[in-house]
């Protein structure tokens, strides 16, 4: 058990980071998202730490206006390390709120398969219920080992709609691949993609690469095979797997922010 943890999850604890972007003020540097920290409590007591970013301009108070994305991301690192996706995002235009799992960041505890379901869904009843943003508002996004965990809350909550990028059917897939010498029927964690995916209803986009090196192409497309409509497949071909948006350029934000005004549009350009 304890070596399957330490497969699966690589959490980087504060003060592991770029905690100094915090401190860039709004407006002082082109792009930058006005950043809250965000402080919420699972059902399991774990106190969890996350980033509410908001774009800058007067209509990005109200949270009934501009979409949110709801971002969980990969299995390693903190919330730091994705500040420079963030700022892209948030000009989309939309607000992020991206979490650390238990374990990971400024988040208590310790990261599992279940805790991680559970601070997902903390995250979603902290957005509806404290920041006060409407269901058809928010738009999950997860992330490799994020996207399974952006699914799984997908089954359980009315989003707007889901975007899973470099996604895989579940982790005992990805343990054959990875390591072949270890029996599937051994590992405990699930994280079981490809027998949910399928009653997840609101709009899907998958992104994937045919070059991702961890996480194989071939996975991400029997994922959105499994998929119901309505569902869209974007490929970023030569992009390995930490760098989509890199590779992906204008391209690849122009179809993010295409799939969110779909399902979530900002009442400012109606």
């Amino acid at each position: 058990m304890f070596f399957e943890d330490r497969f699966i999850y690589f959490p980087s604890k504060y003060p592991e980071g770029m905690w100094e972007v915090e401190k860039l003020r709004a407006g002082k540097v082109q792009g930058t998202p006005i950043i809250e920290d965000a402080w919420f409590q699972t059902e399991d007591g774990v106190r969890l730490h996350g980033w509410y970013c908001t774009p800058q301009g007067n209509e990005a108070d109200d949270p009934s206006i501009v979409p949110t994305l709801l971002w969980f991301h990969g299995n390693a690192g903190n919330i730091t390390h994705r500040f420079e996706m963030i700022q892209r995002l948030v000009q989309l235009p939309a607000r992020v709120f991206i979490i650390d799992y238990r374990g990971y960041g400024r988040s208590e505890g310790s990261p599992s398969e279940q805790g991680l379901y559970m601070d997902a869904r903390a995250a979603w009843d902290y957005l509806v219920n404290i920041r006060g943003t409407p269901a058809g508002k928010i738009v999950i996004f997860g992330d490799s080992l994020g996207g399974a965990v952006a699914i799984d809350l997908a089954t359980k909550v009315g989003a707007a709609g889901l975007i899973v990028q470099s996604g895989f059917t579940s982790i005992a897939d990805m343990a054959a691949q990875v390591m072949p010498f270890i029996p599937t029927f051994i590992v405990r964690t699930k994280m079981d993609s490809i027998n949910k995916i399928g009653s997840v209803r609101c709009p899907k986009l998958f992104i994937h690469s045919p070059e991702d090196e961890m996480v194989p192409y071939h996975l991400g497309r029997r994922l959105y095979d499994a998929a119901s409509a309505p569902k869209h497949f974007y490929e970023v071909a030569g992009a390995s797997h930490n760098e989509m948006d890199i590779v992906g350029g204008r391209a690849y934000f122009d179809a993010i922010g295409s799939f969110v005004q779909d399902c979530a549009p900002d009442s400012t350009t109606q």
